[in-house]
């Protein structure tokens, strides 16, 4: 697809929203890869607040990335989190750079260590609510321009206000029920994550990329399948490697 088909088909799946059988987990997910596909970036990480105000990692695009996220929201520093706080966009940060990186040393260091060089952070808001953060990551030293930023920032948009919109058609005002669920879900996947990477001896992002195949080649939802793996109504057999 062209960069204009692969936008539009992200906007497309923020519509899809609307639907009751919309799950979070796997639609966050699906952000991170129009992210990966459309702005040219090495890795995504998508973060959305507790209702105690807190951030917790919901998604994120390989498991490098999901402990570098980890490791910030348990350290409280790194771009993702002042992004957060202050609701404006951290963009084109160099993590060799002691200046750039002066806030938040720790969580520099540990990029560093992943291999990223550049990362980029973006406000997931609506008005003067901020629900989360929109975290890029780039093992090379290349700048996000300003029409990128601009992408990045109205898949930031669109996927805050799809979240926002599902919760209040669902769940009314019951904000909280949702995100609590989606913590759930998290645990759930990470749990048949782990136990189908331990039989097949393969990696954890290779396994989660075959249960989102099947979840969807099947028209199910992804943490229902990981339910059904986990309490063993789902042989791990019926599950196709690429």
């Amino acid at each position: 697809m062209t960069r204009e088909e692969q936008l539009l088909a992200a906007m497309v799946e923020a519509v899809d929203t609307l639907v009751d059988d919309f799950d979070l987990i796997d639609f966050l997910h699906q952000l991170c890869d129009r992210c990966n596909e459309l702005l040219d970036v090495s890795a995504v990480g998508v973060m959305l607040a507790d209702p105690t105000g807190g951030l917790q990692l919901i998604a994120a695009s390989d498991e490098h990335t999901r402990l570098l996220e980890l490791f910030s929201i348990q350290s409280d520093q790194g771009p993702c989190v002042e992004c957060f706080h202050s609701g404006t966009a951290q963009l084109n940060i160099a993590l060799t750079s002691p200046v750039q990186t002066a806030n938040f040393p720790r969580f520099a260091e540990r990029a560093r260590q992943d291999g990223f060089v550049t990362t980029h952070a973006l406000p997931m808001r609506m008005r003067q609510q901020v629900v989360g953060a929109l975290n890029l990551f780039d093992t090379r030293d290349q700048k996000l321009s300003r029409r990128d930023a601009g992408v990045a920032q109205a898949l930031a948009d669109v996927a805050t206000i799809a979240i926002l919109q599902h919760r209040t058609i669902v769940h009314g005002n019951v904000e909280r029920t949702q995100l609590r669920a989606a913590l759930s879900s998290r645990i759930v996947i990470e749990q048949a994550k782990g136990i189908l990477s331990e039989r097949w001896q393969a990696s954890l992002d290779e396994s989660f990329d075959a249960l989102r195949r099947h979840a969807r080649s099947h028209q199910q939802s992804l943490t229902e399948l990981c339910r059904q793996l986990i309490d063993g109504s789902l042989d791990t057999s019926a599950i196709q490697r690429r």
